[in-house]
C-alpha cells in the first residue's frame, strides 16, 4: 500500500477565494481540511482549522458567492475554526476529481498554505497514484514531496487522536518536551510542524486529554 503526499501550485486565478486571502493577507499561514461531507449535487460541507485572526477573514467570507452558509469558532490563540457549506467551482471539482478518483483514498488534512500551494496526502495502488498526478487539471503543477510505503500507526493509546495531534506529540517527544526537566519548548514544536507556538501547545493539551481519557477509561490492567 502506497501513499503520495504533493504540492500542488495554482495560479492565483484558480485558487478558492479564501486561499488567496490567506496567500494575501499578513498574518495567516494556512487552512486545514479537517473534515468534509461528500458533495452531493456539486455542493457540499468542510470543516477547516484557520491559523491567523478572525477579522478580516470573518469580513472577507461574505464576498464568496459559492458560500450558502458558514460559522466560526475562535480558539485561545490566534486561530479558529471554520464552518462552511458551499456549492464547489469548477476548477475545484476538477482538483478534487483527480485525487479522489476510484481506487485512491485521501488522507486528511488538506493545507491550504500561505506560499499558494494546496497539500494533501493519498492512498492507494502505485498505478492509481500516477494516474491521479497525471490527471490533475492542466494549469496546476503538481510537485510530489513524498512518496512510499504506507506506515499509518497502529491502534492503541493515542489512535484517536487527529493526524495533526500525532505530529504534535512526535515532534515534542523529538525535541525533548516531555524530558525531565523539559528540554524542549512550544515554540520548537511549532516550527518542527509549521505552526504558531500557540496552535503547538493547544494541539498539545488536547492530545493529553485524549490519551488520559482513553488510559482513564480503559482502567490499570
Amino acid at each position: 500500500m502506497r501513499y503520495l503526499r504533493v504540492a500542488v501550485h495554482q495560479d492565483p486565478a484558480d485558487r478558492h477565494p479564501m486561499h488567496q486571502f490567506v496567500v494575501e493577507r499578513e498574518g495567516y499561514t494556512v487552512s486545514r481540511l479537517l473534515e468534509y461531507t461528500p458533495p452531493v449535487e456539486g455542493q457540499g460541507a468542510f470543516l477547516f482549522h484557520v491559523e491567523g485572526p478572525v477579522e478580516p477573514y470573518r469580513s472577507a467570507l461574505d464576498s464568496v458567492v459559492t458560500l450558502s452558509d458558514w460559522e466560526l469558532s475562535p480558539c485561545p490563540d490566534e486561530s479558529f475554526y471554520l464552518y462552511v457549506r458551499e456549492q464547489l467551482r469548477g476548477r475545484d471539482q476538477e482538483l478534487v476529481g483527480a485525487f479522489t478518483q476510484p481506487g485512491l483514498v485521501g488522507v486528511l488534512p488538506v493545507e491550504y498554505r500561505a506560499d499558494g500551494t494546496v497539500r494533501l496526502t493519498v492512498v492507494g495502488p502505485a498505478e492509481r497514484l500516477q494516474a491521479a498526478v497525471e490527471e490533475t487539471p492542466e494549469g496546476m503543477d503538481v510537485e510530489v514531496l513524498e512518496v512510499g510505503e504506507y506506515g499509518a500507526r497502529g491502534l492503541g493509546a493515542g489512535s484517536d487522536l487527529t493526524e495533526r495531534q500525532y505530529e504534535a506529540v512526535v515532534a515534542a517527544v523529538d525535541v525533548g518536551y516531555y524530558e525531565t526537566p523539559r528540554a524542549g519548548t512550544t515554540e520548537e514544536v511549532g516550527e518542527r510542524i509549521d505552526c504558531a507556538p500557540g496552535t503547538a501547545a493547544e494541539l498539545l493539551r488536547r492530545a493529553e486529554r485524549t490519551v488520559m481519557a482513553e488510559v482513564a477509561s480503559s482502567g490499570p490492567f
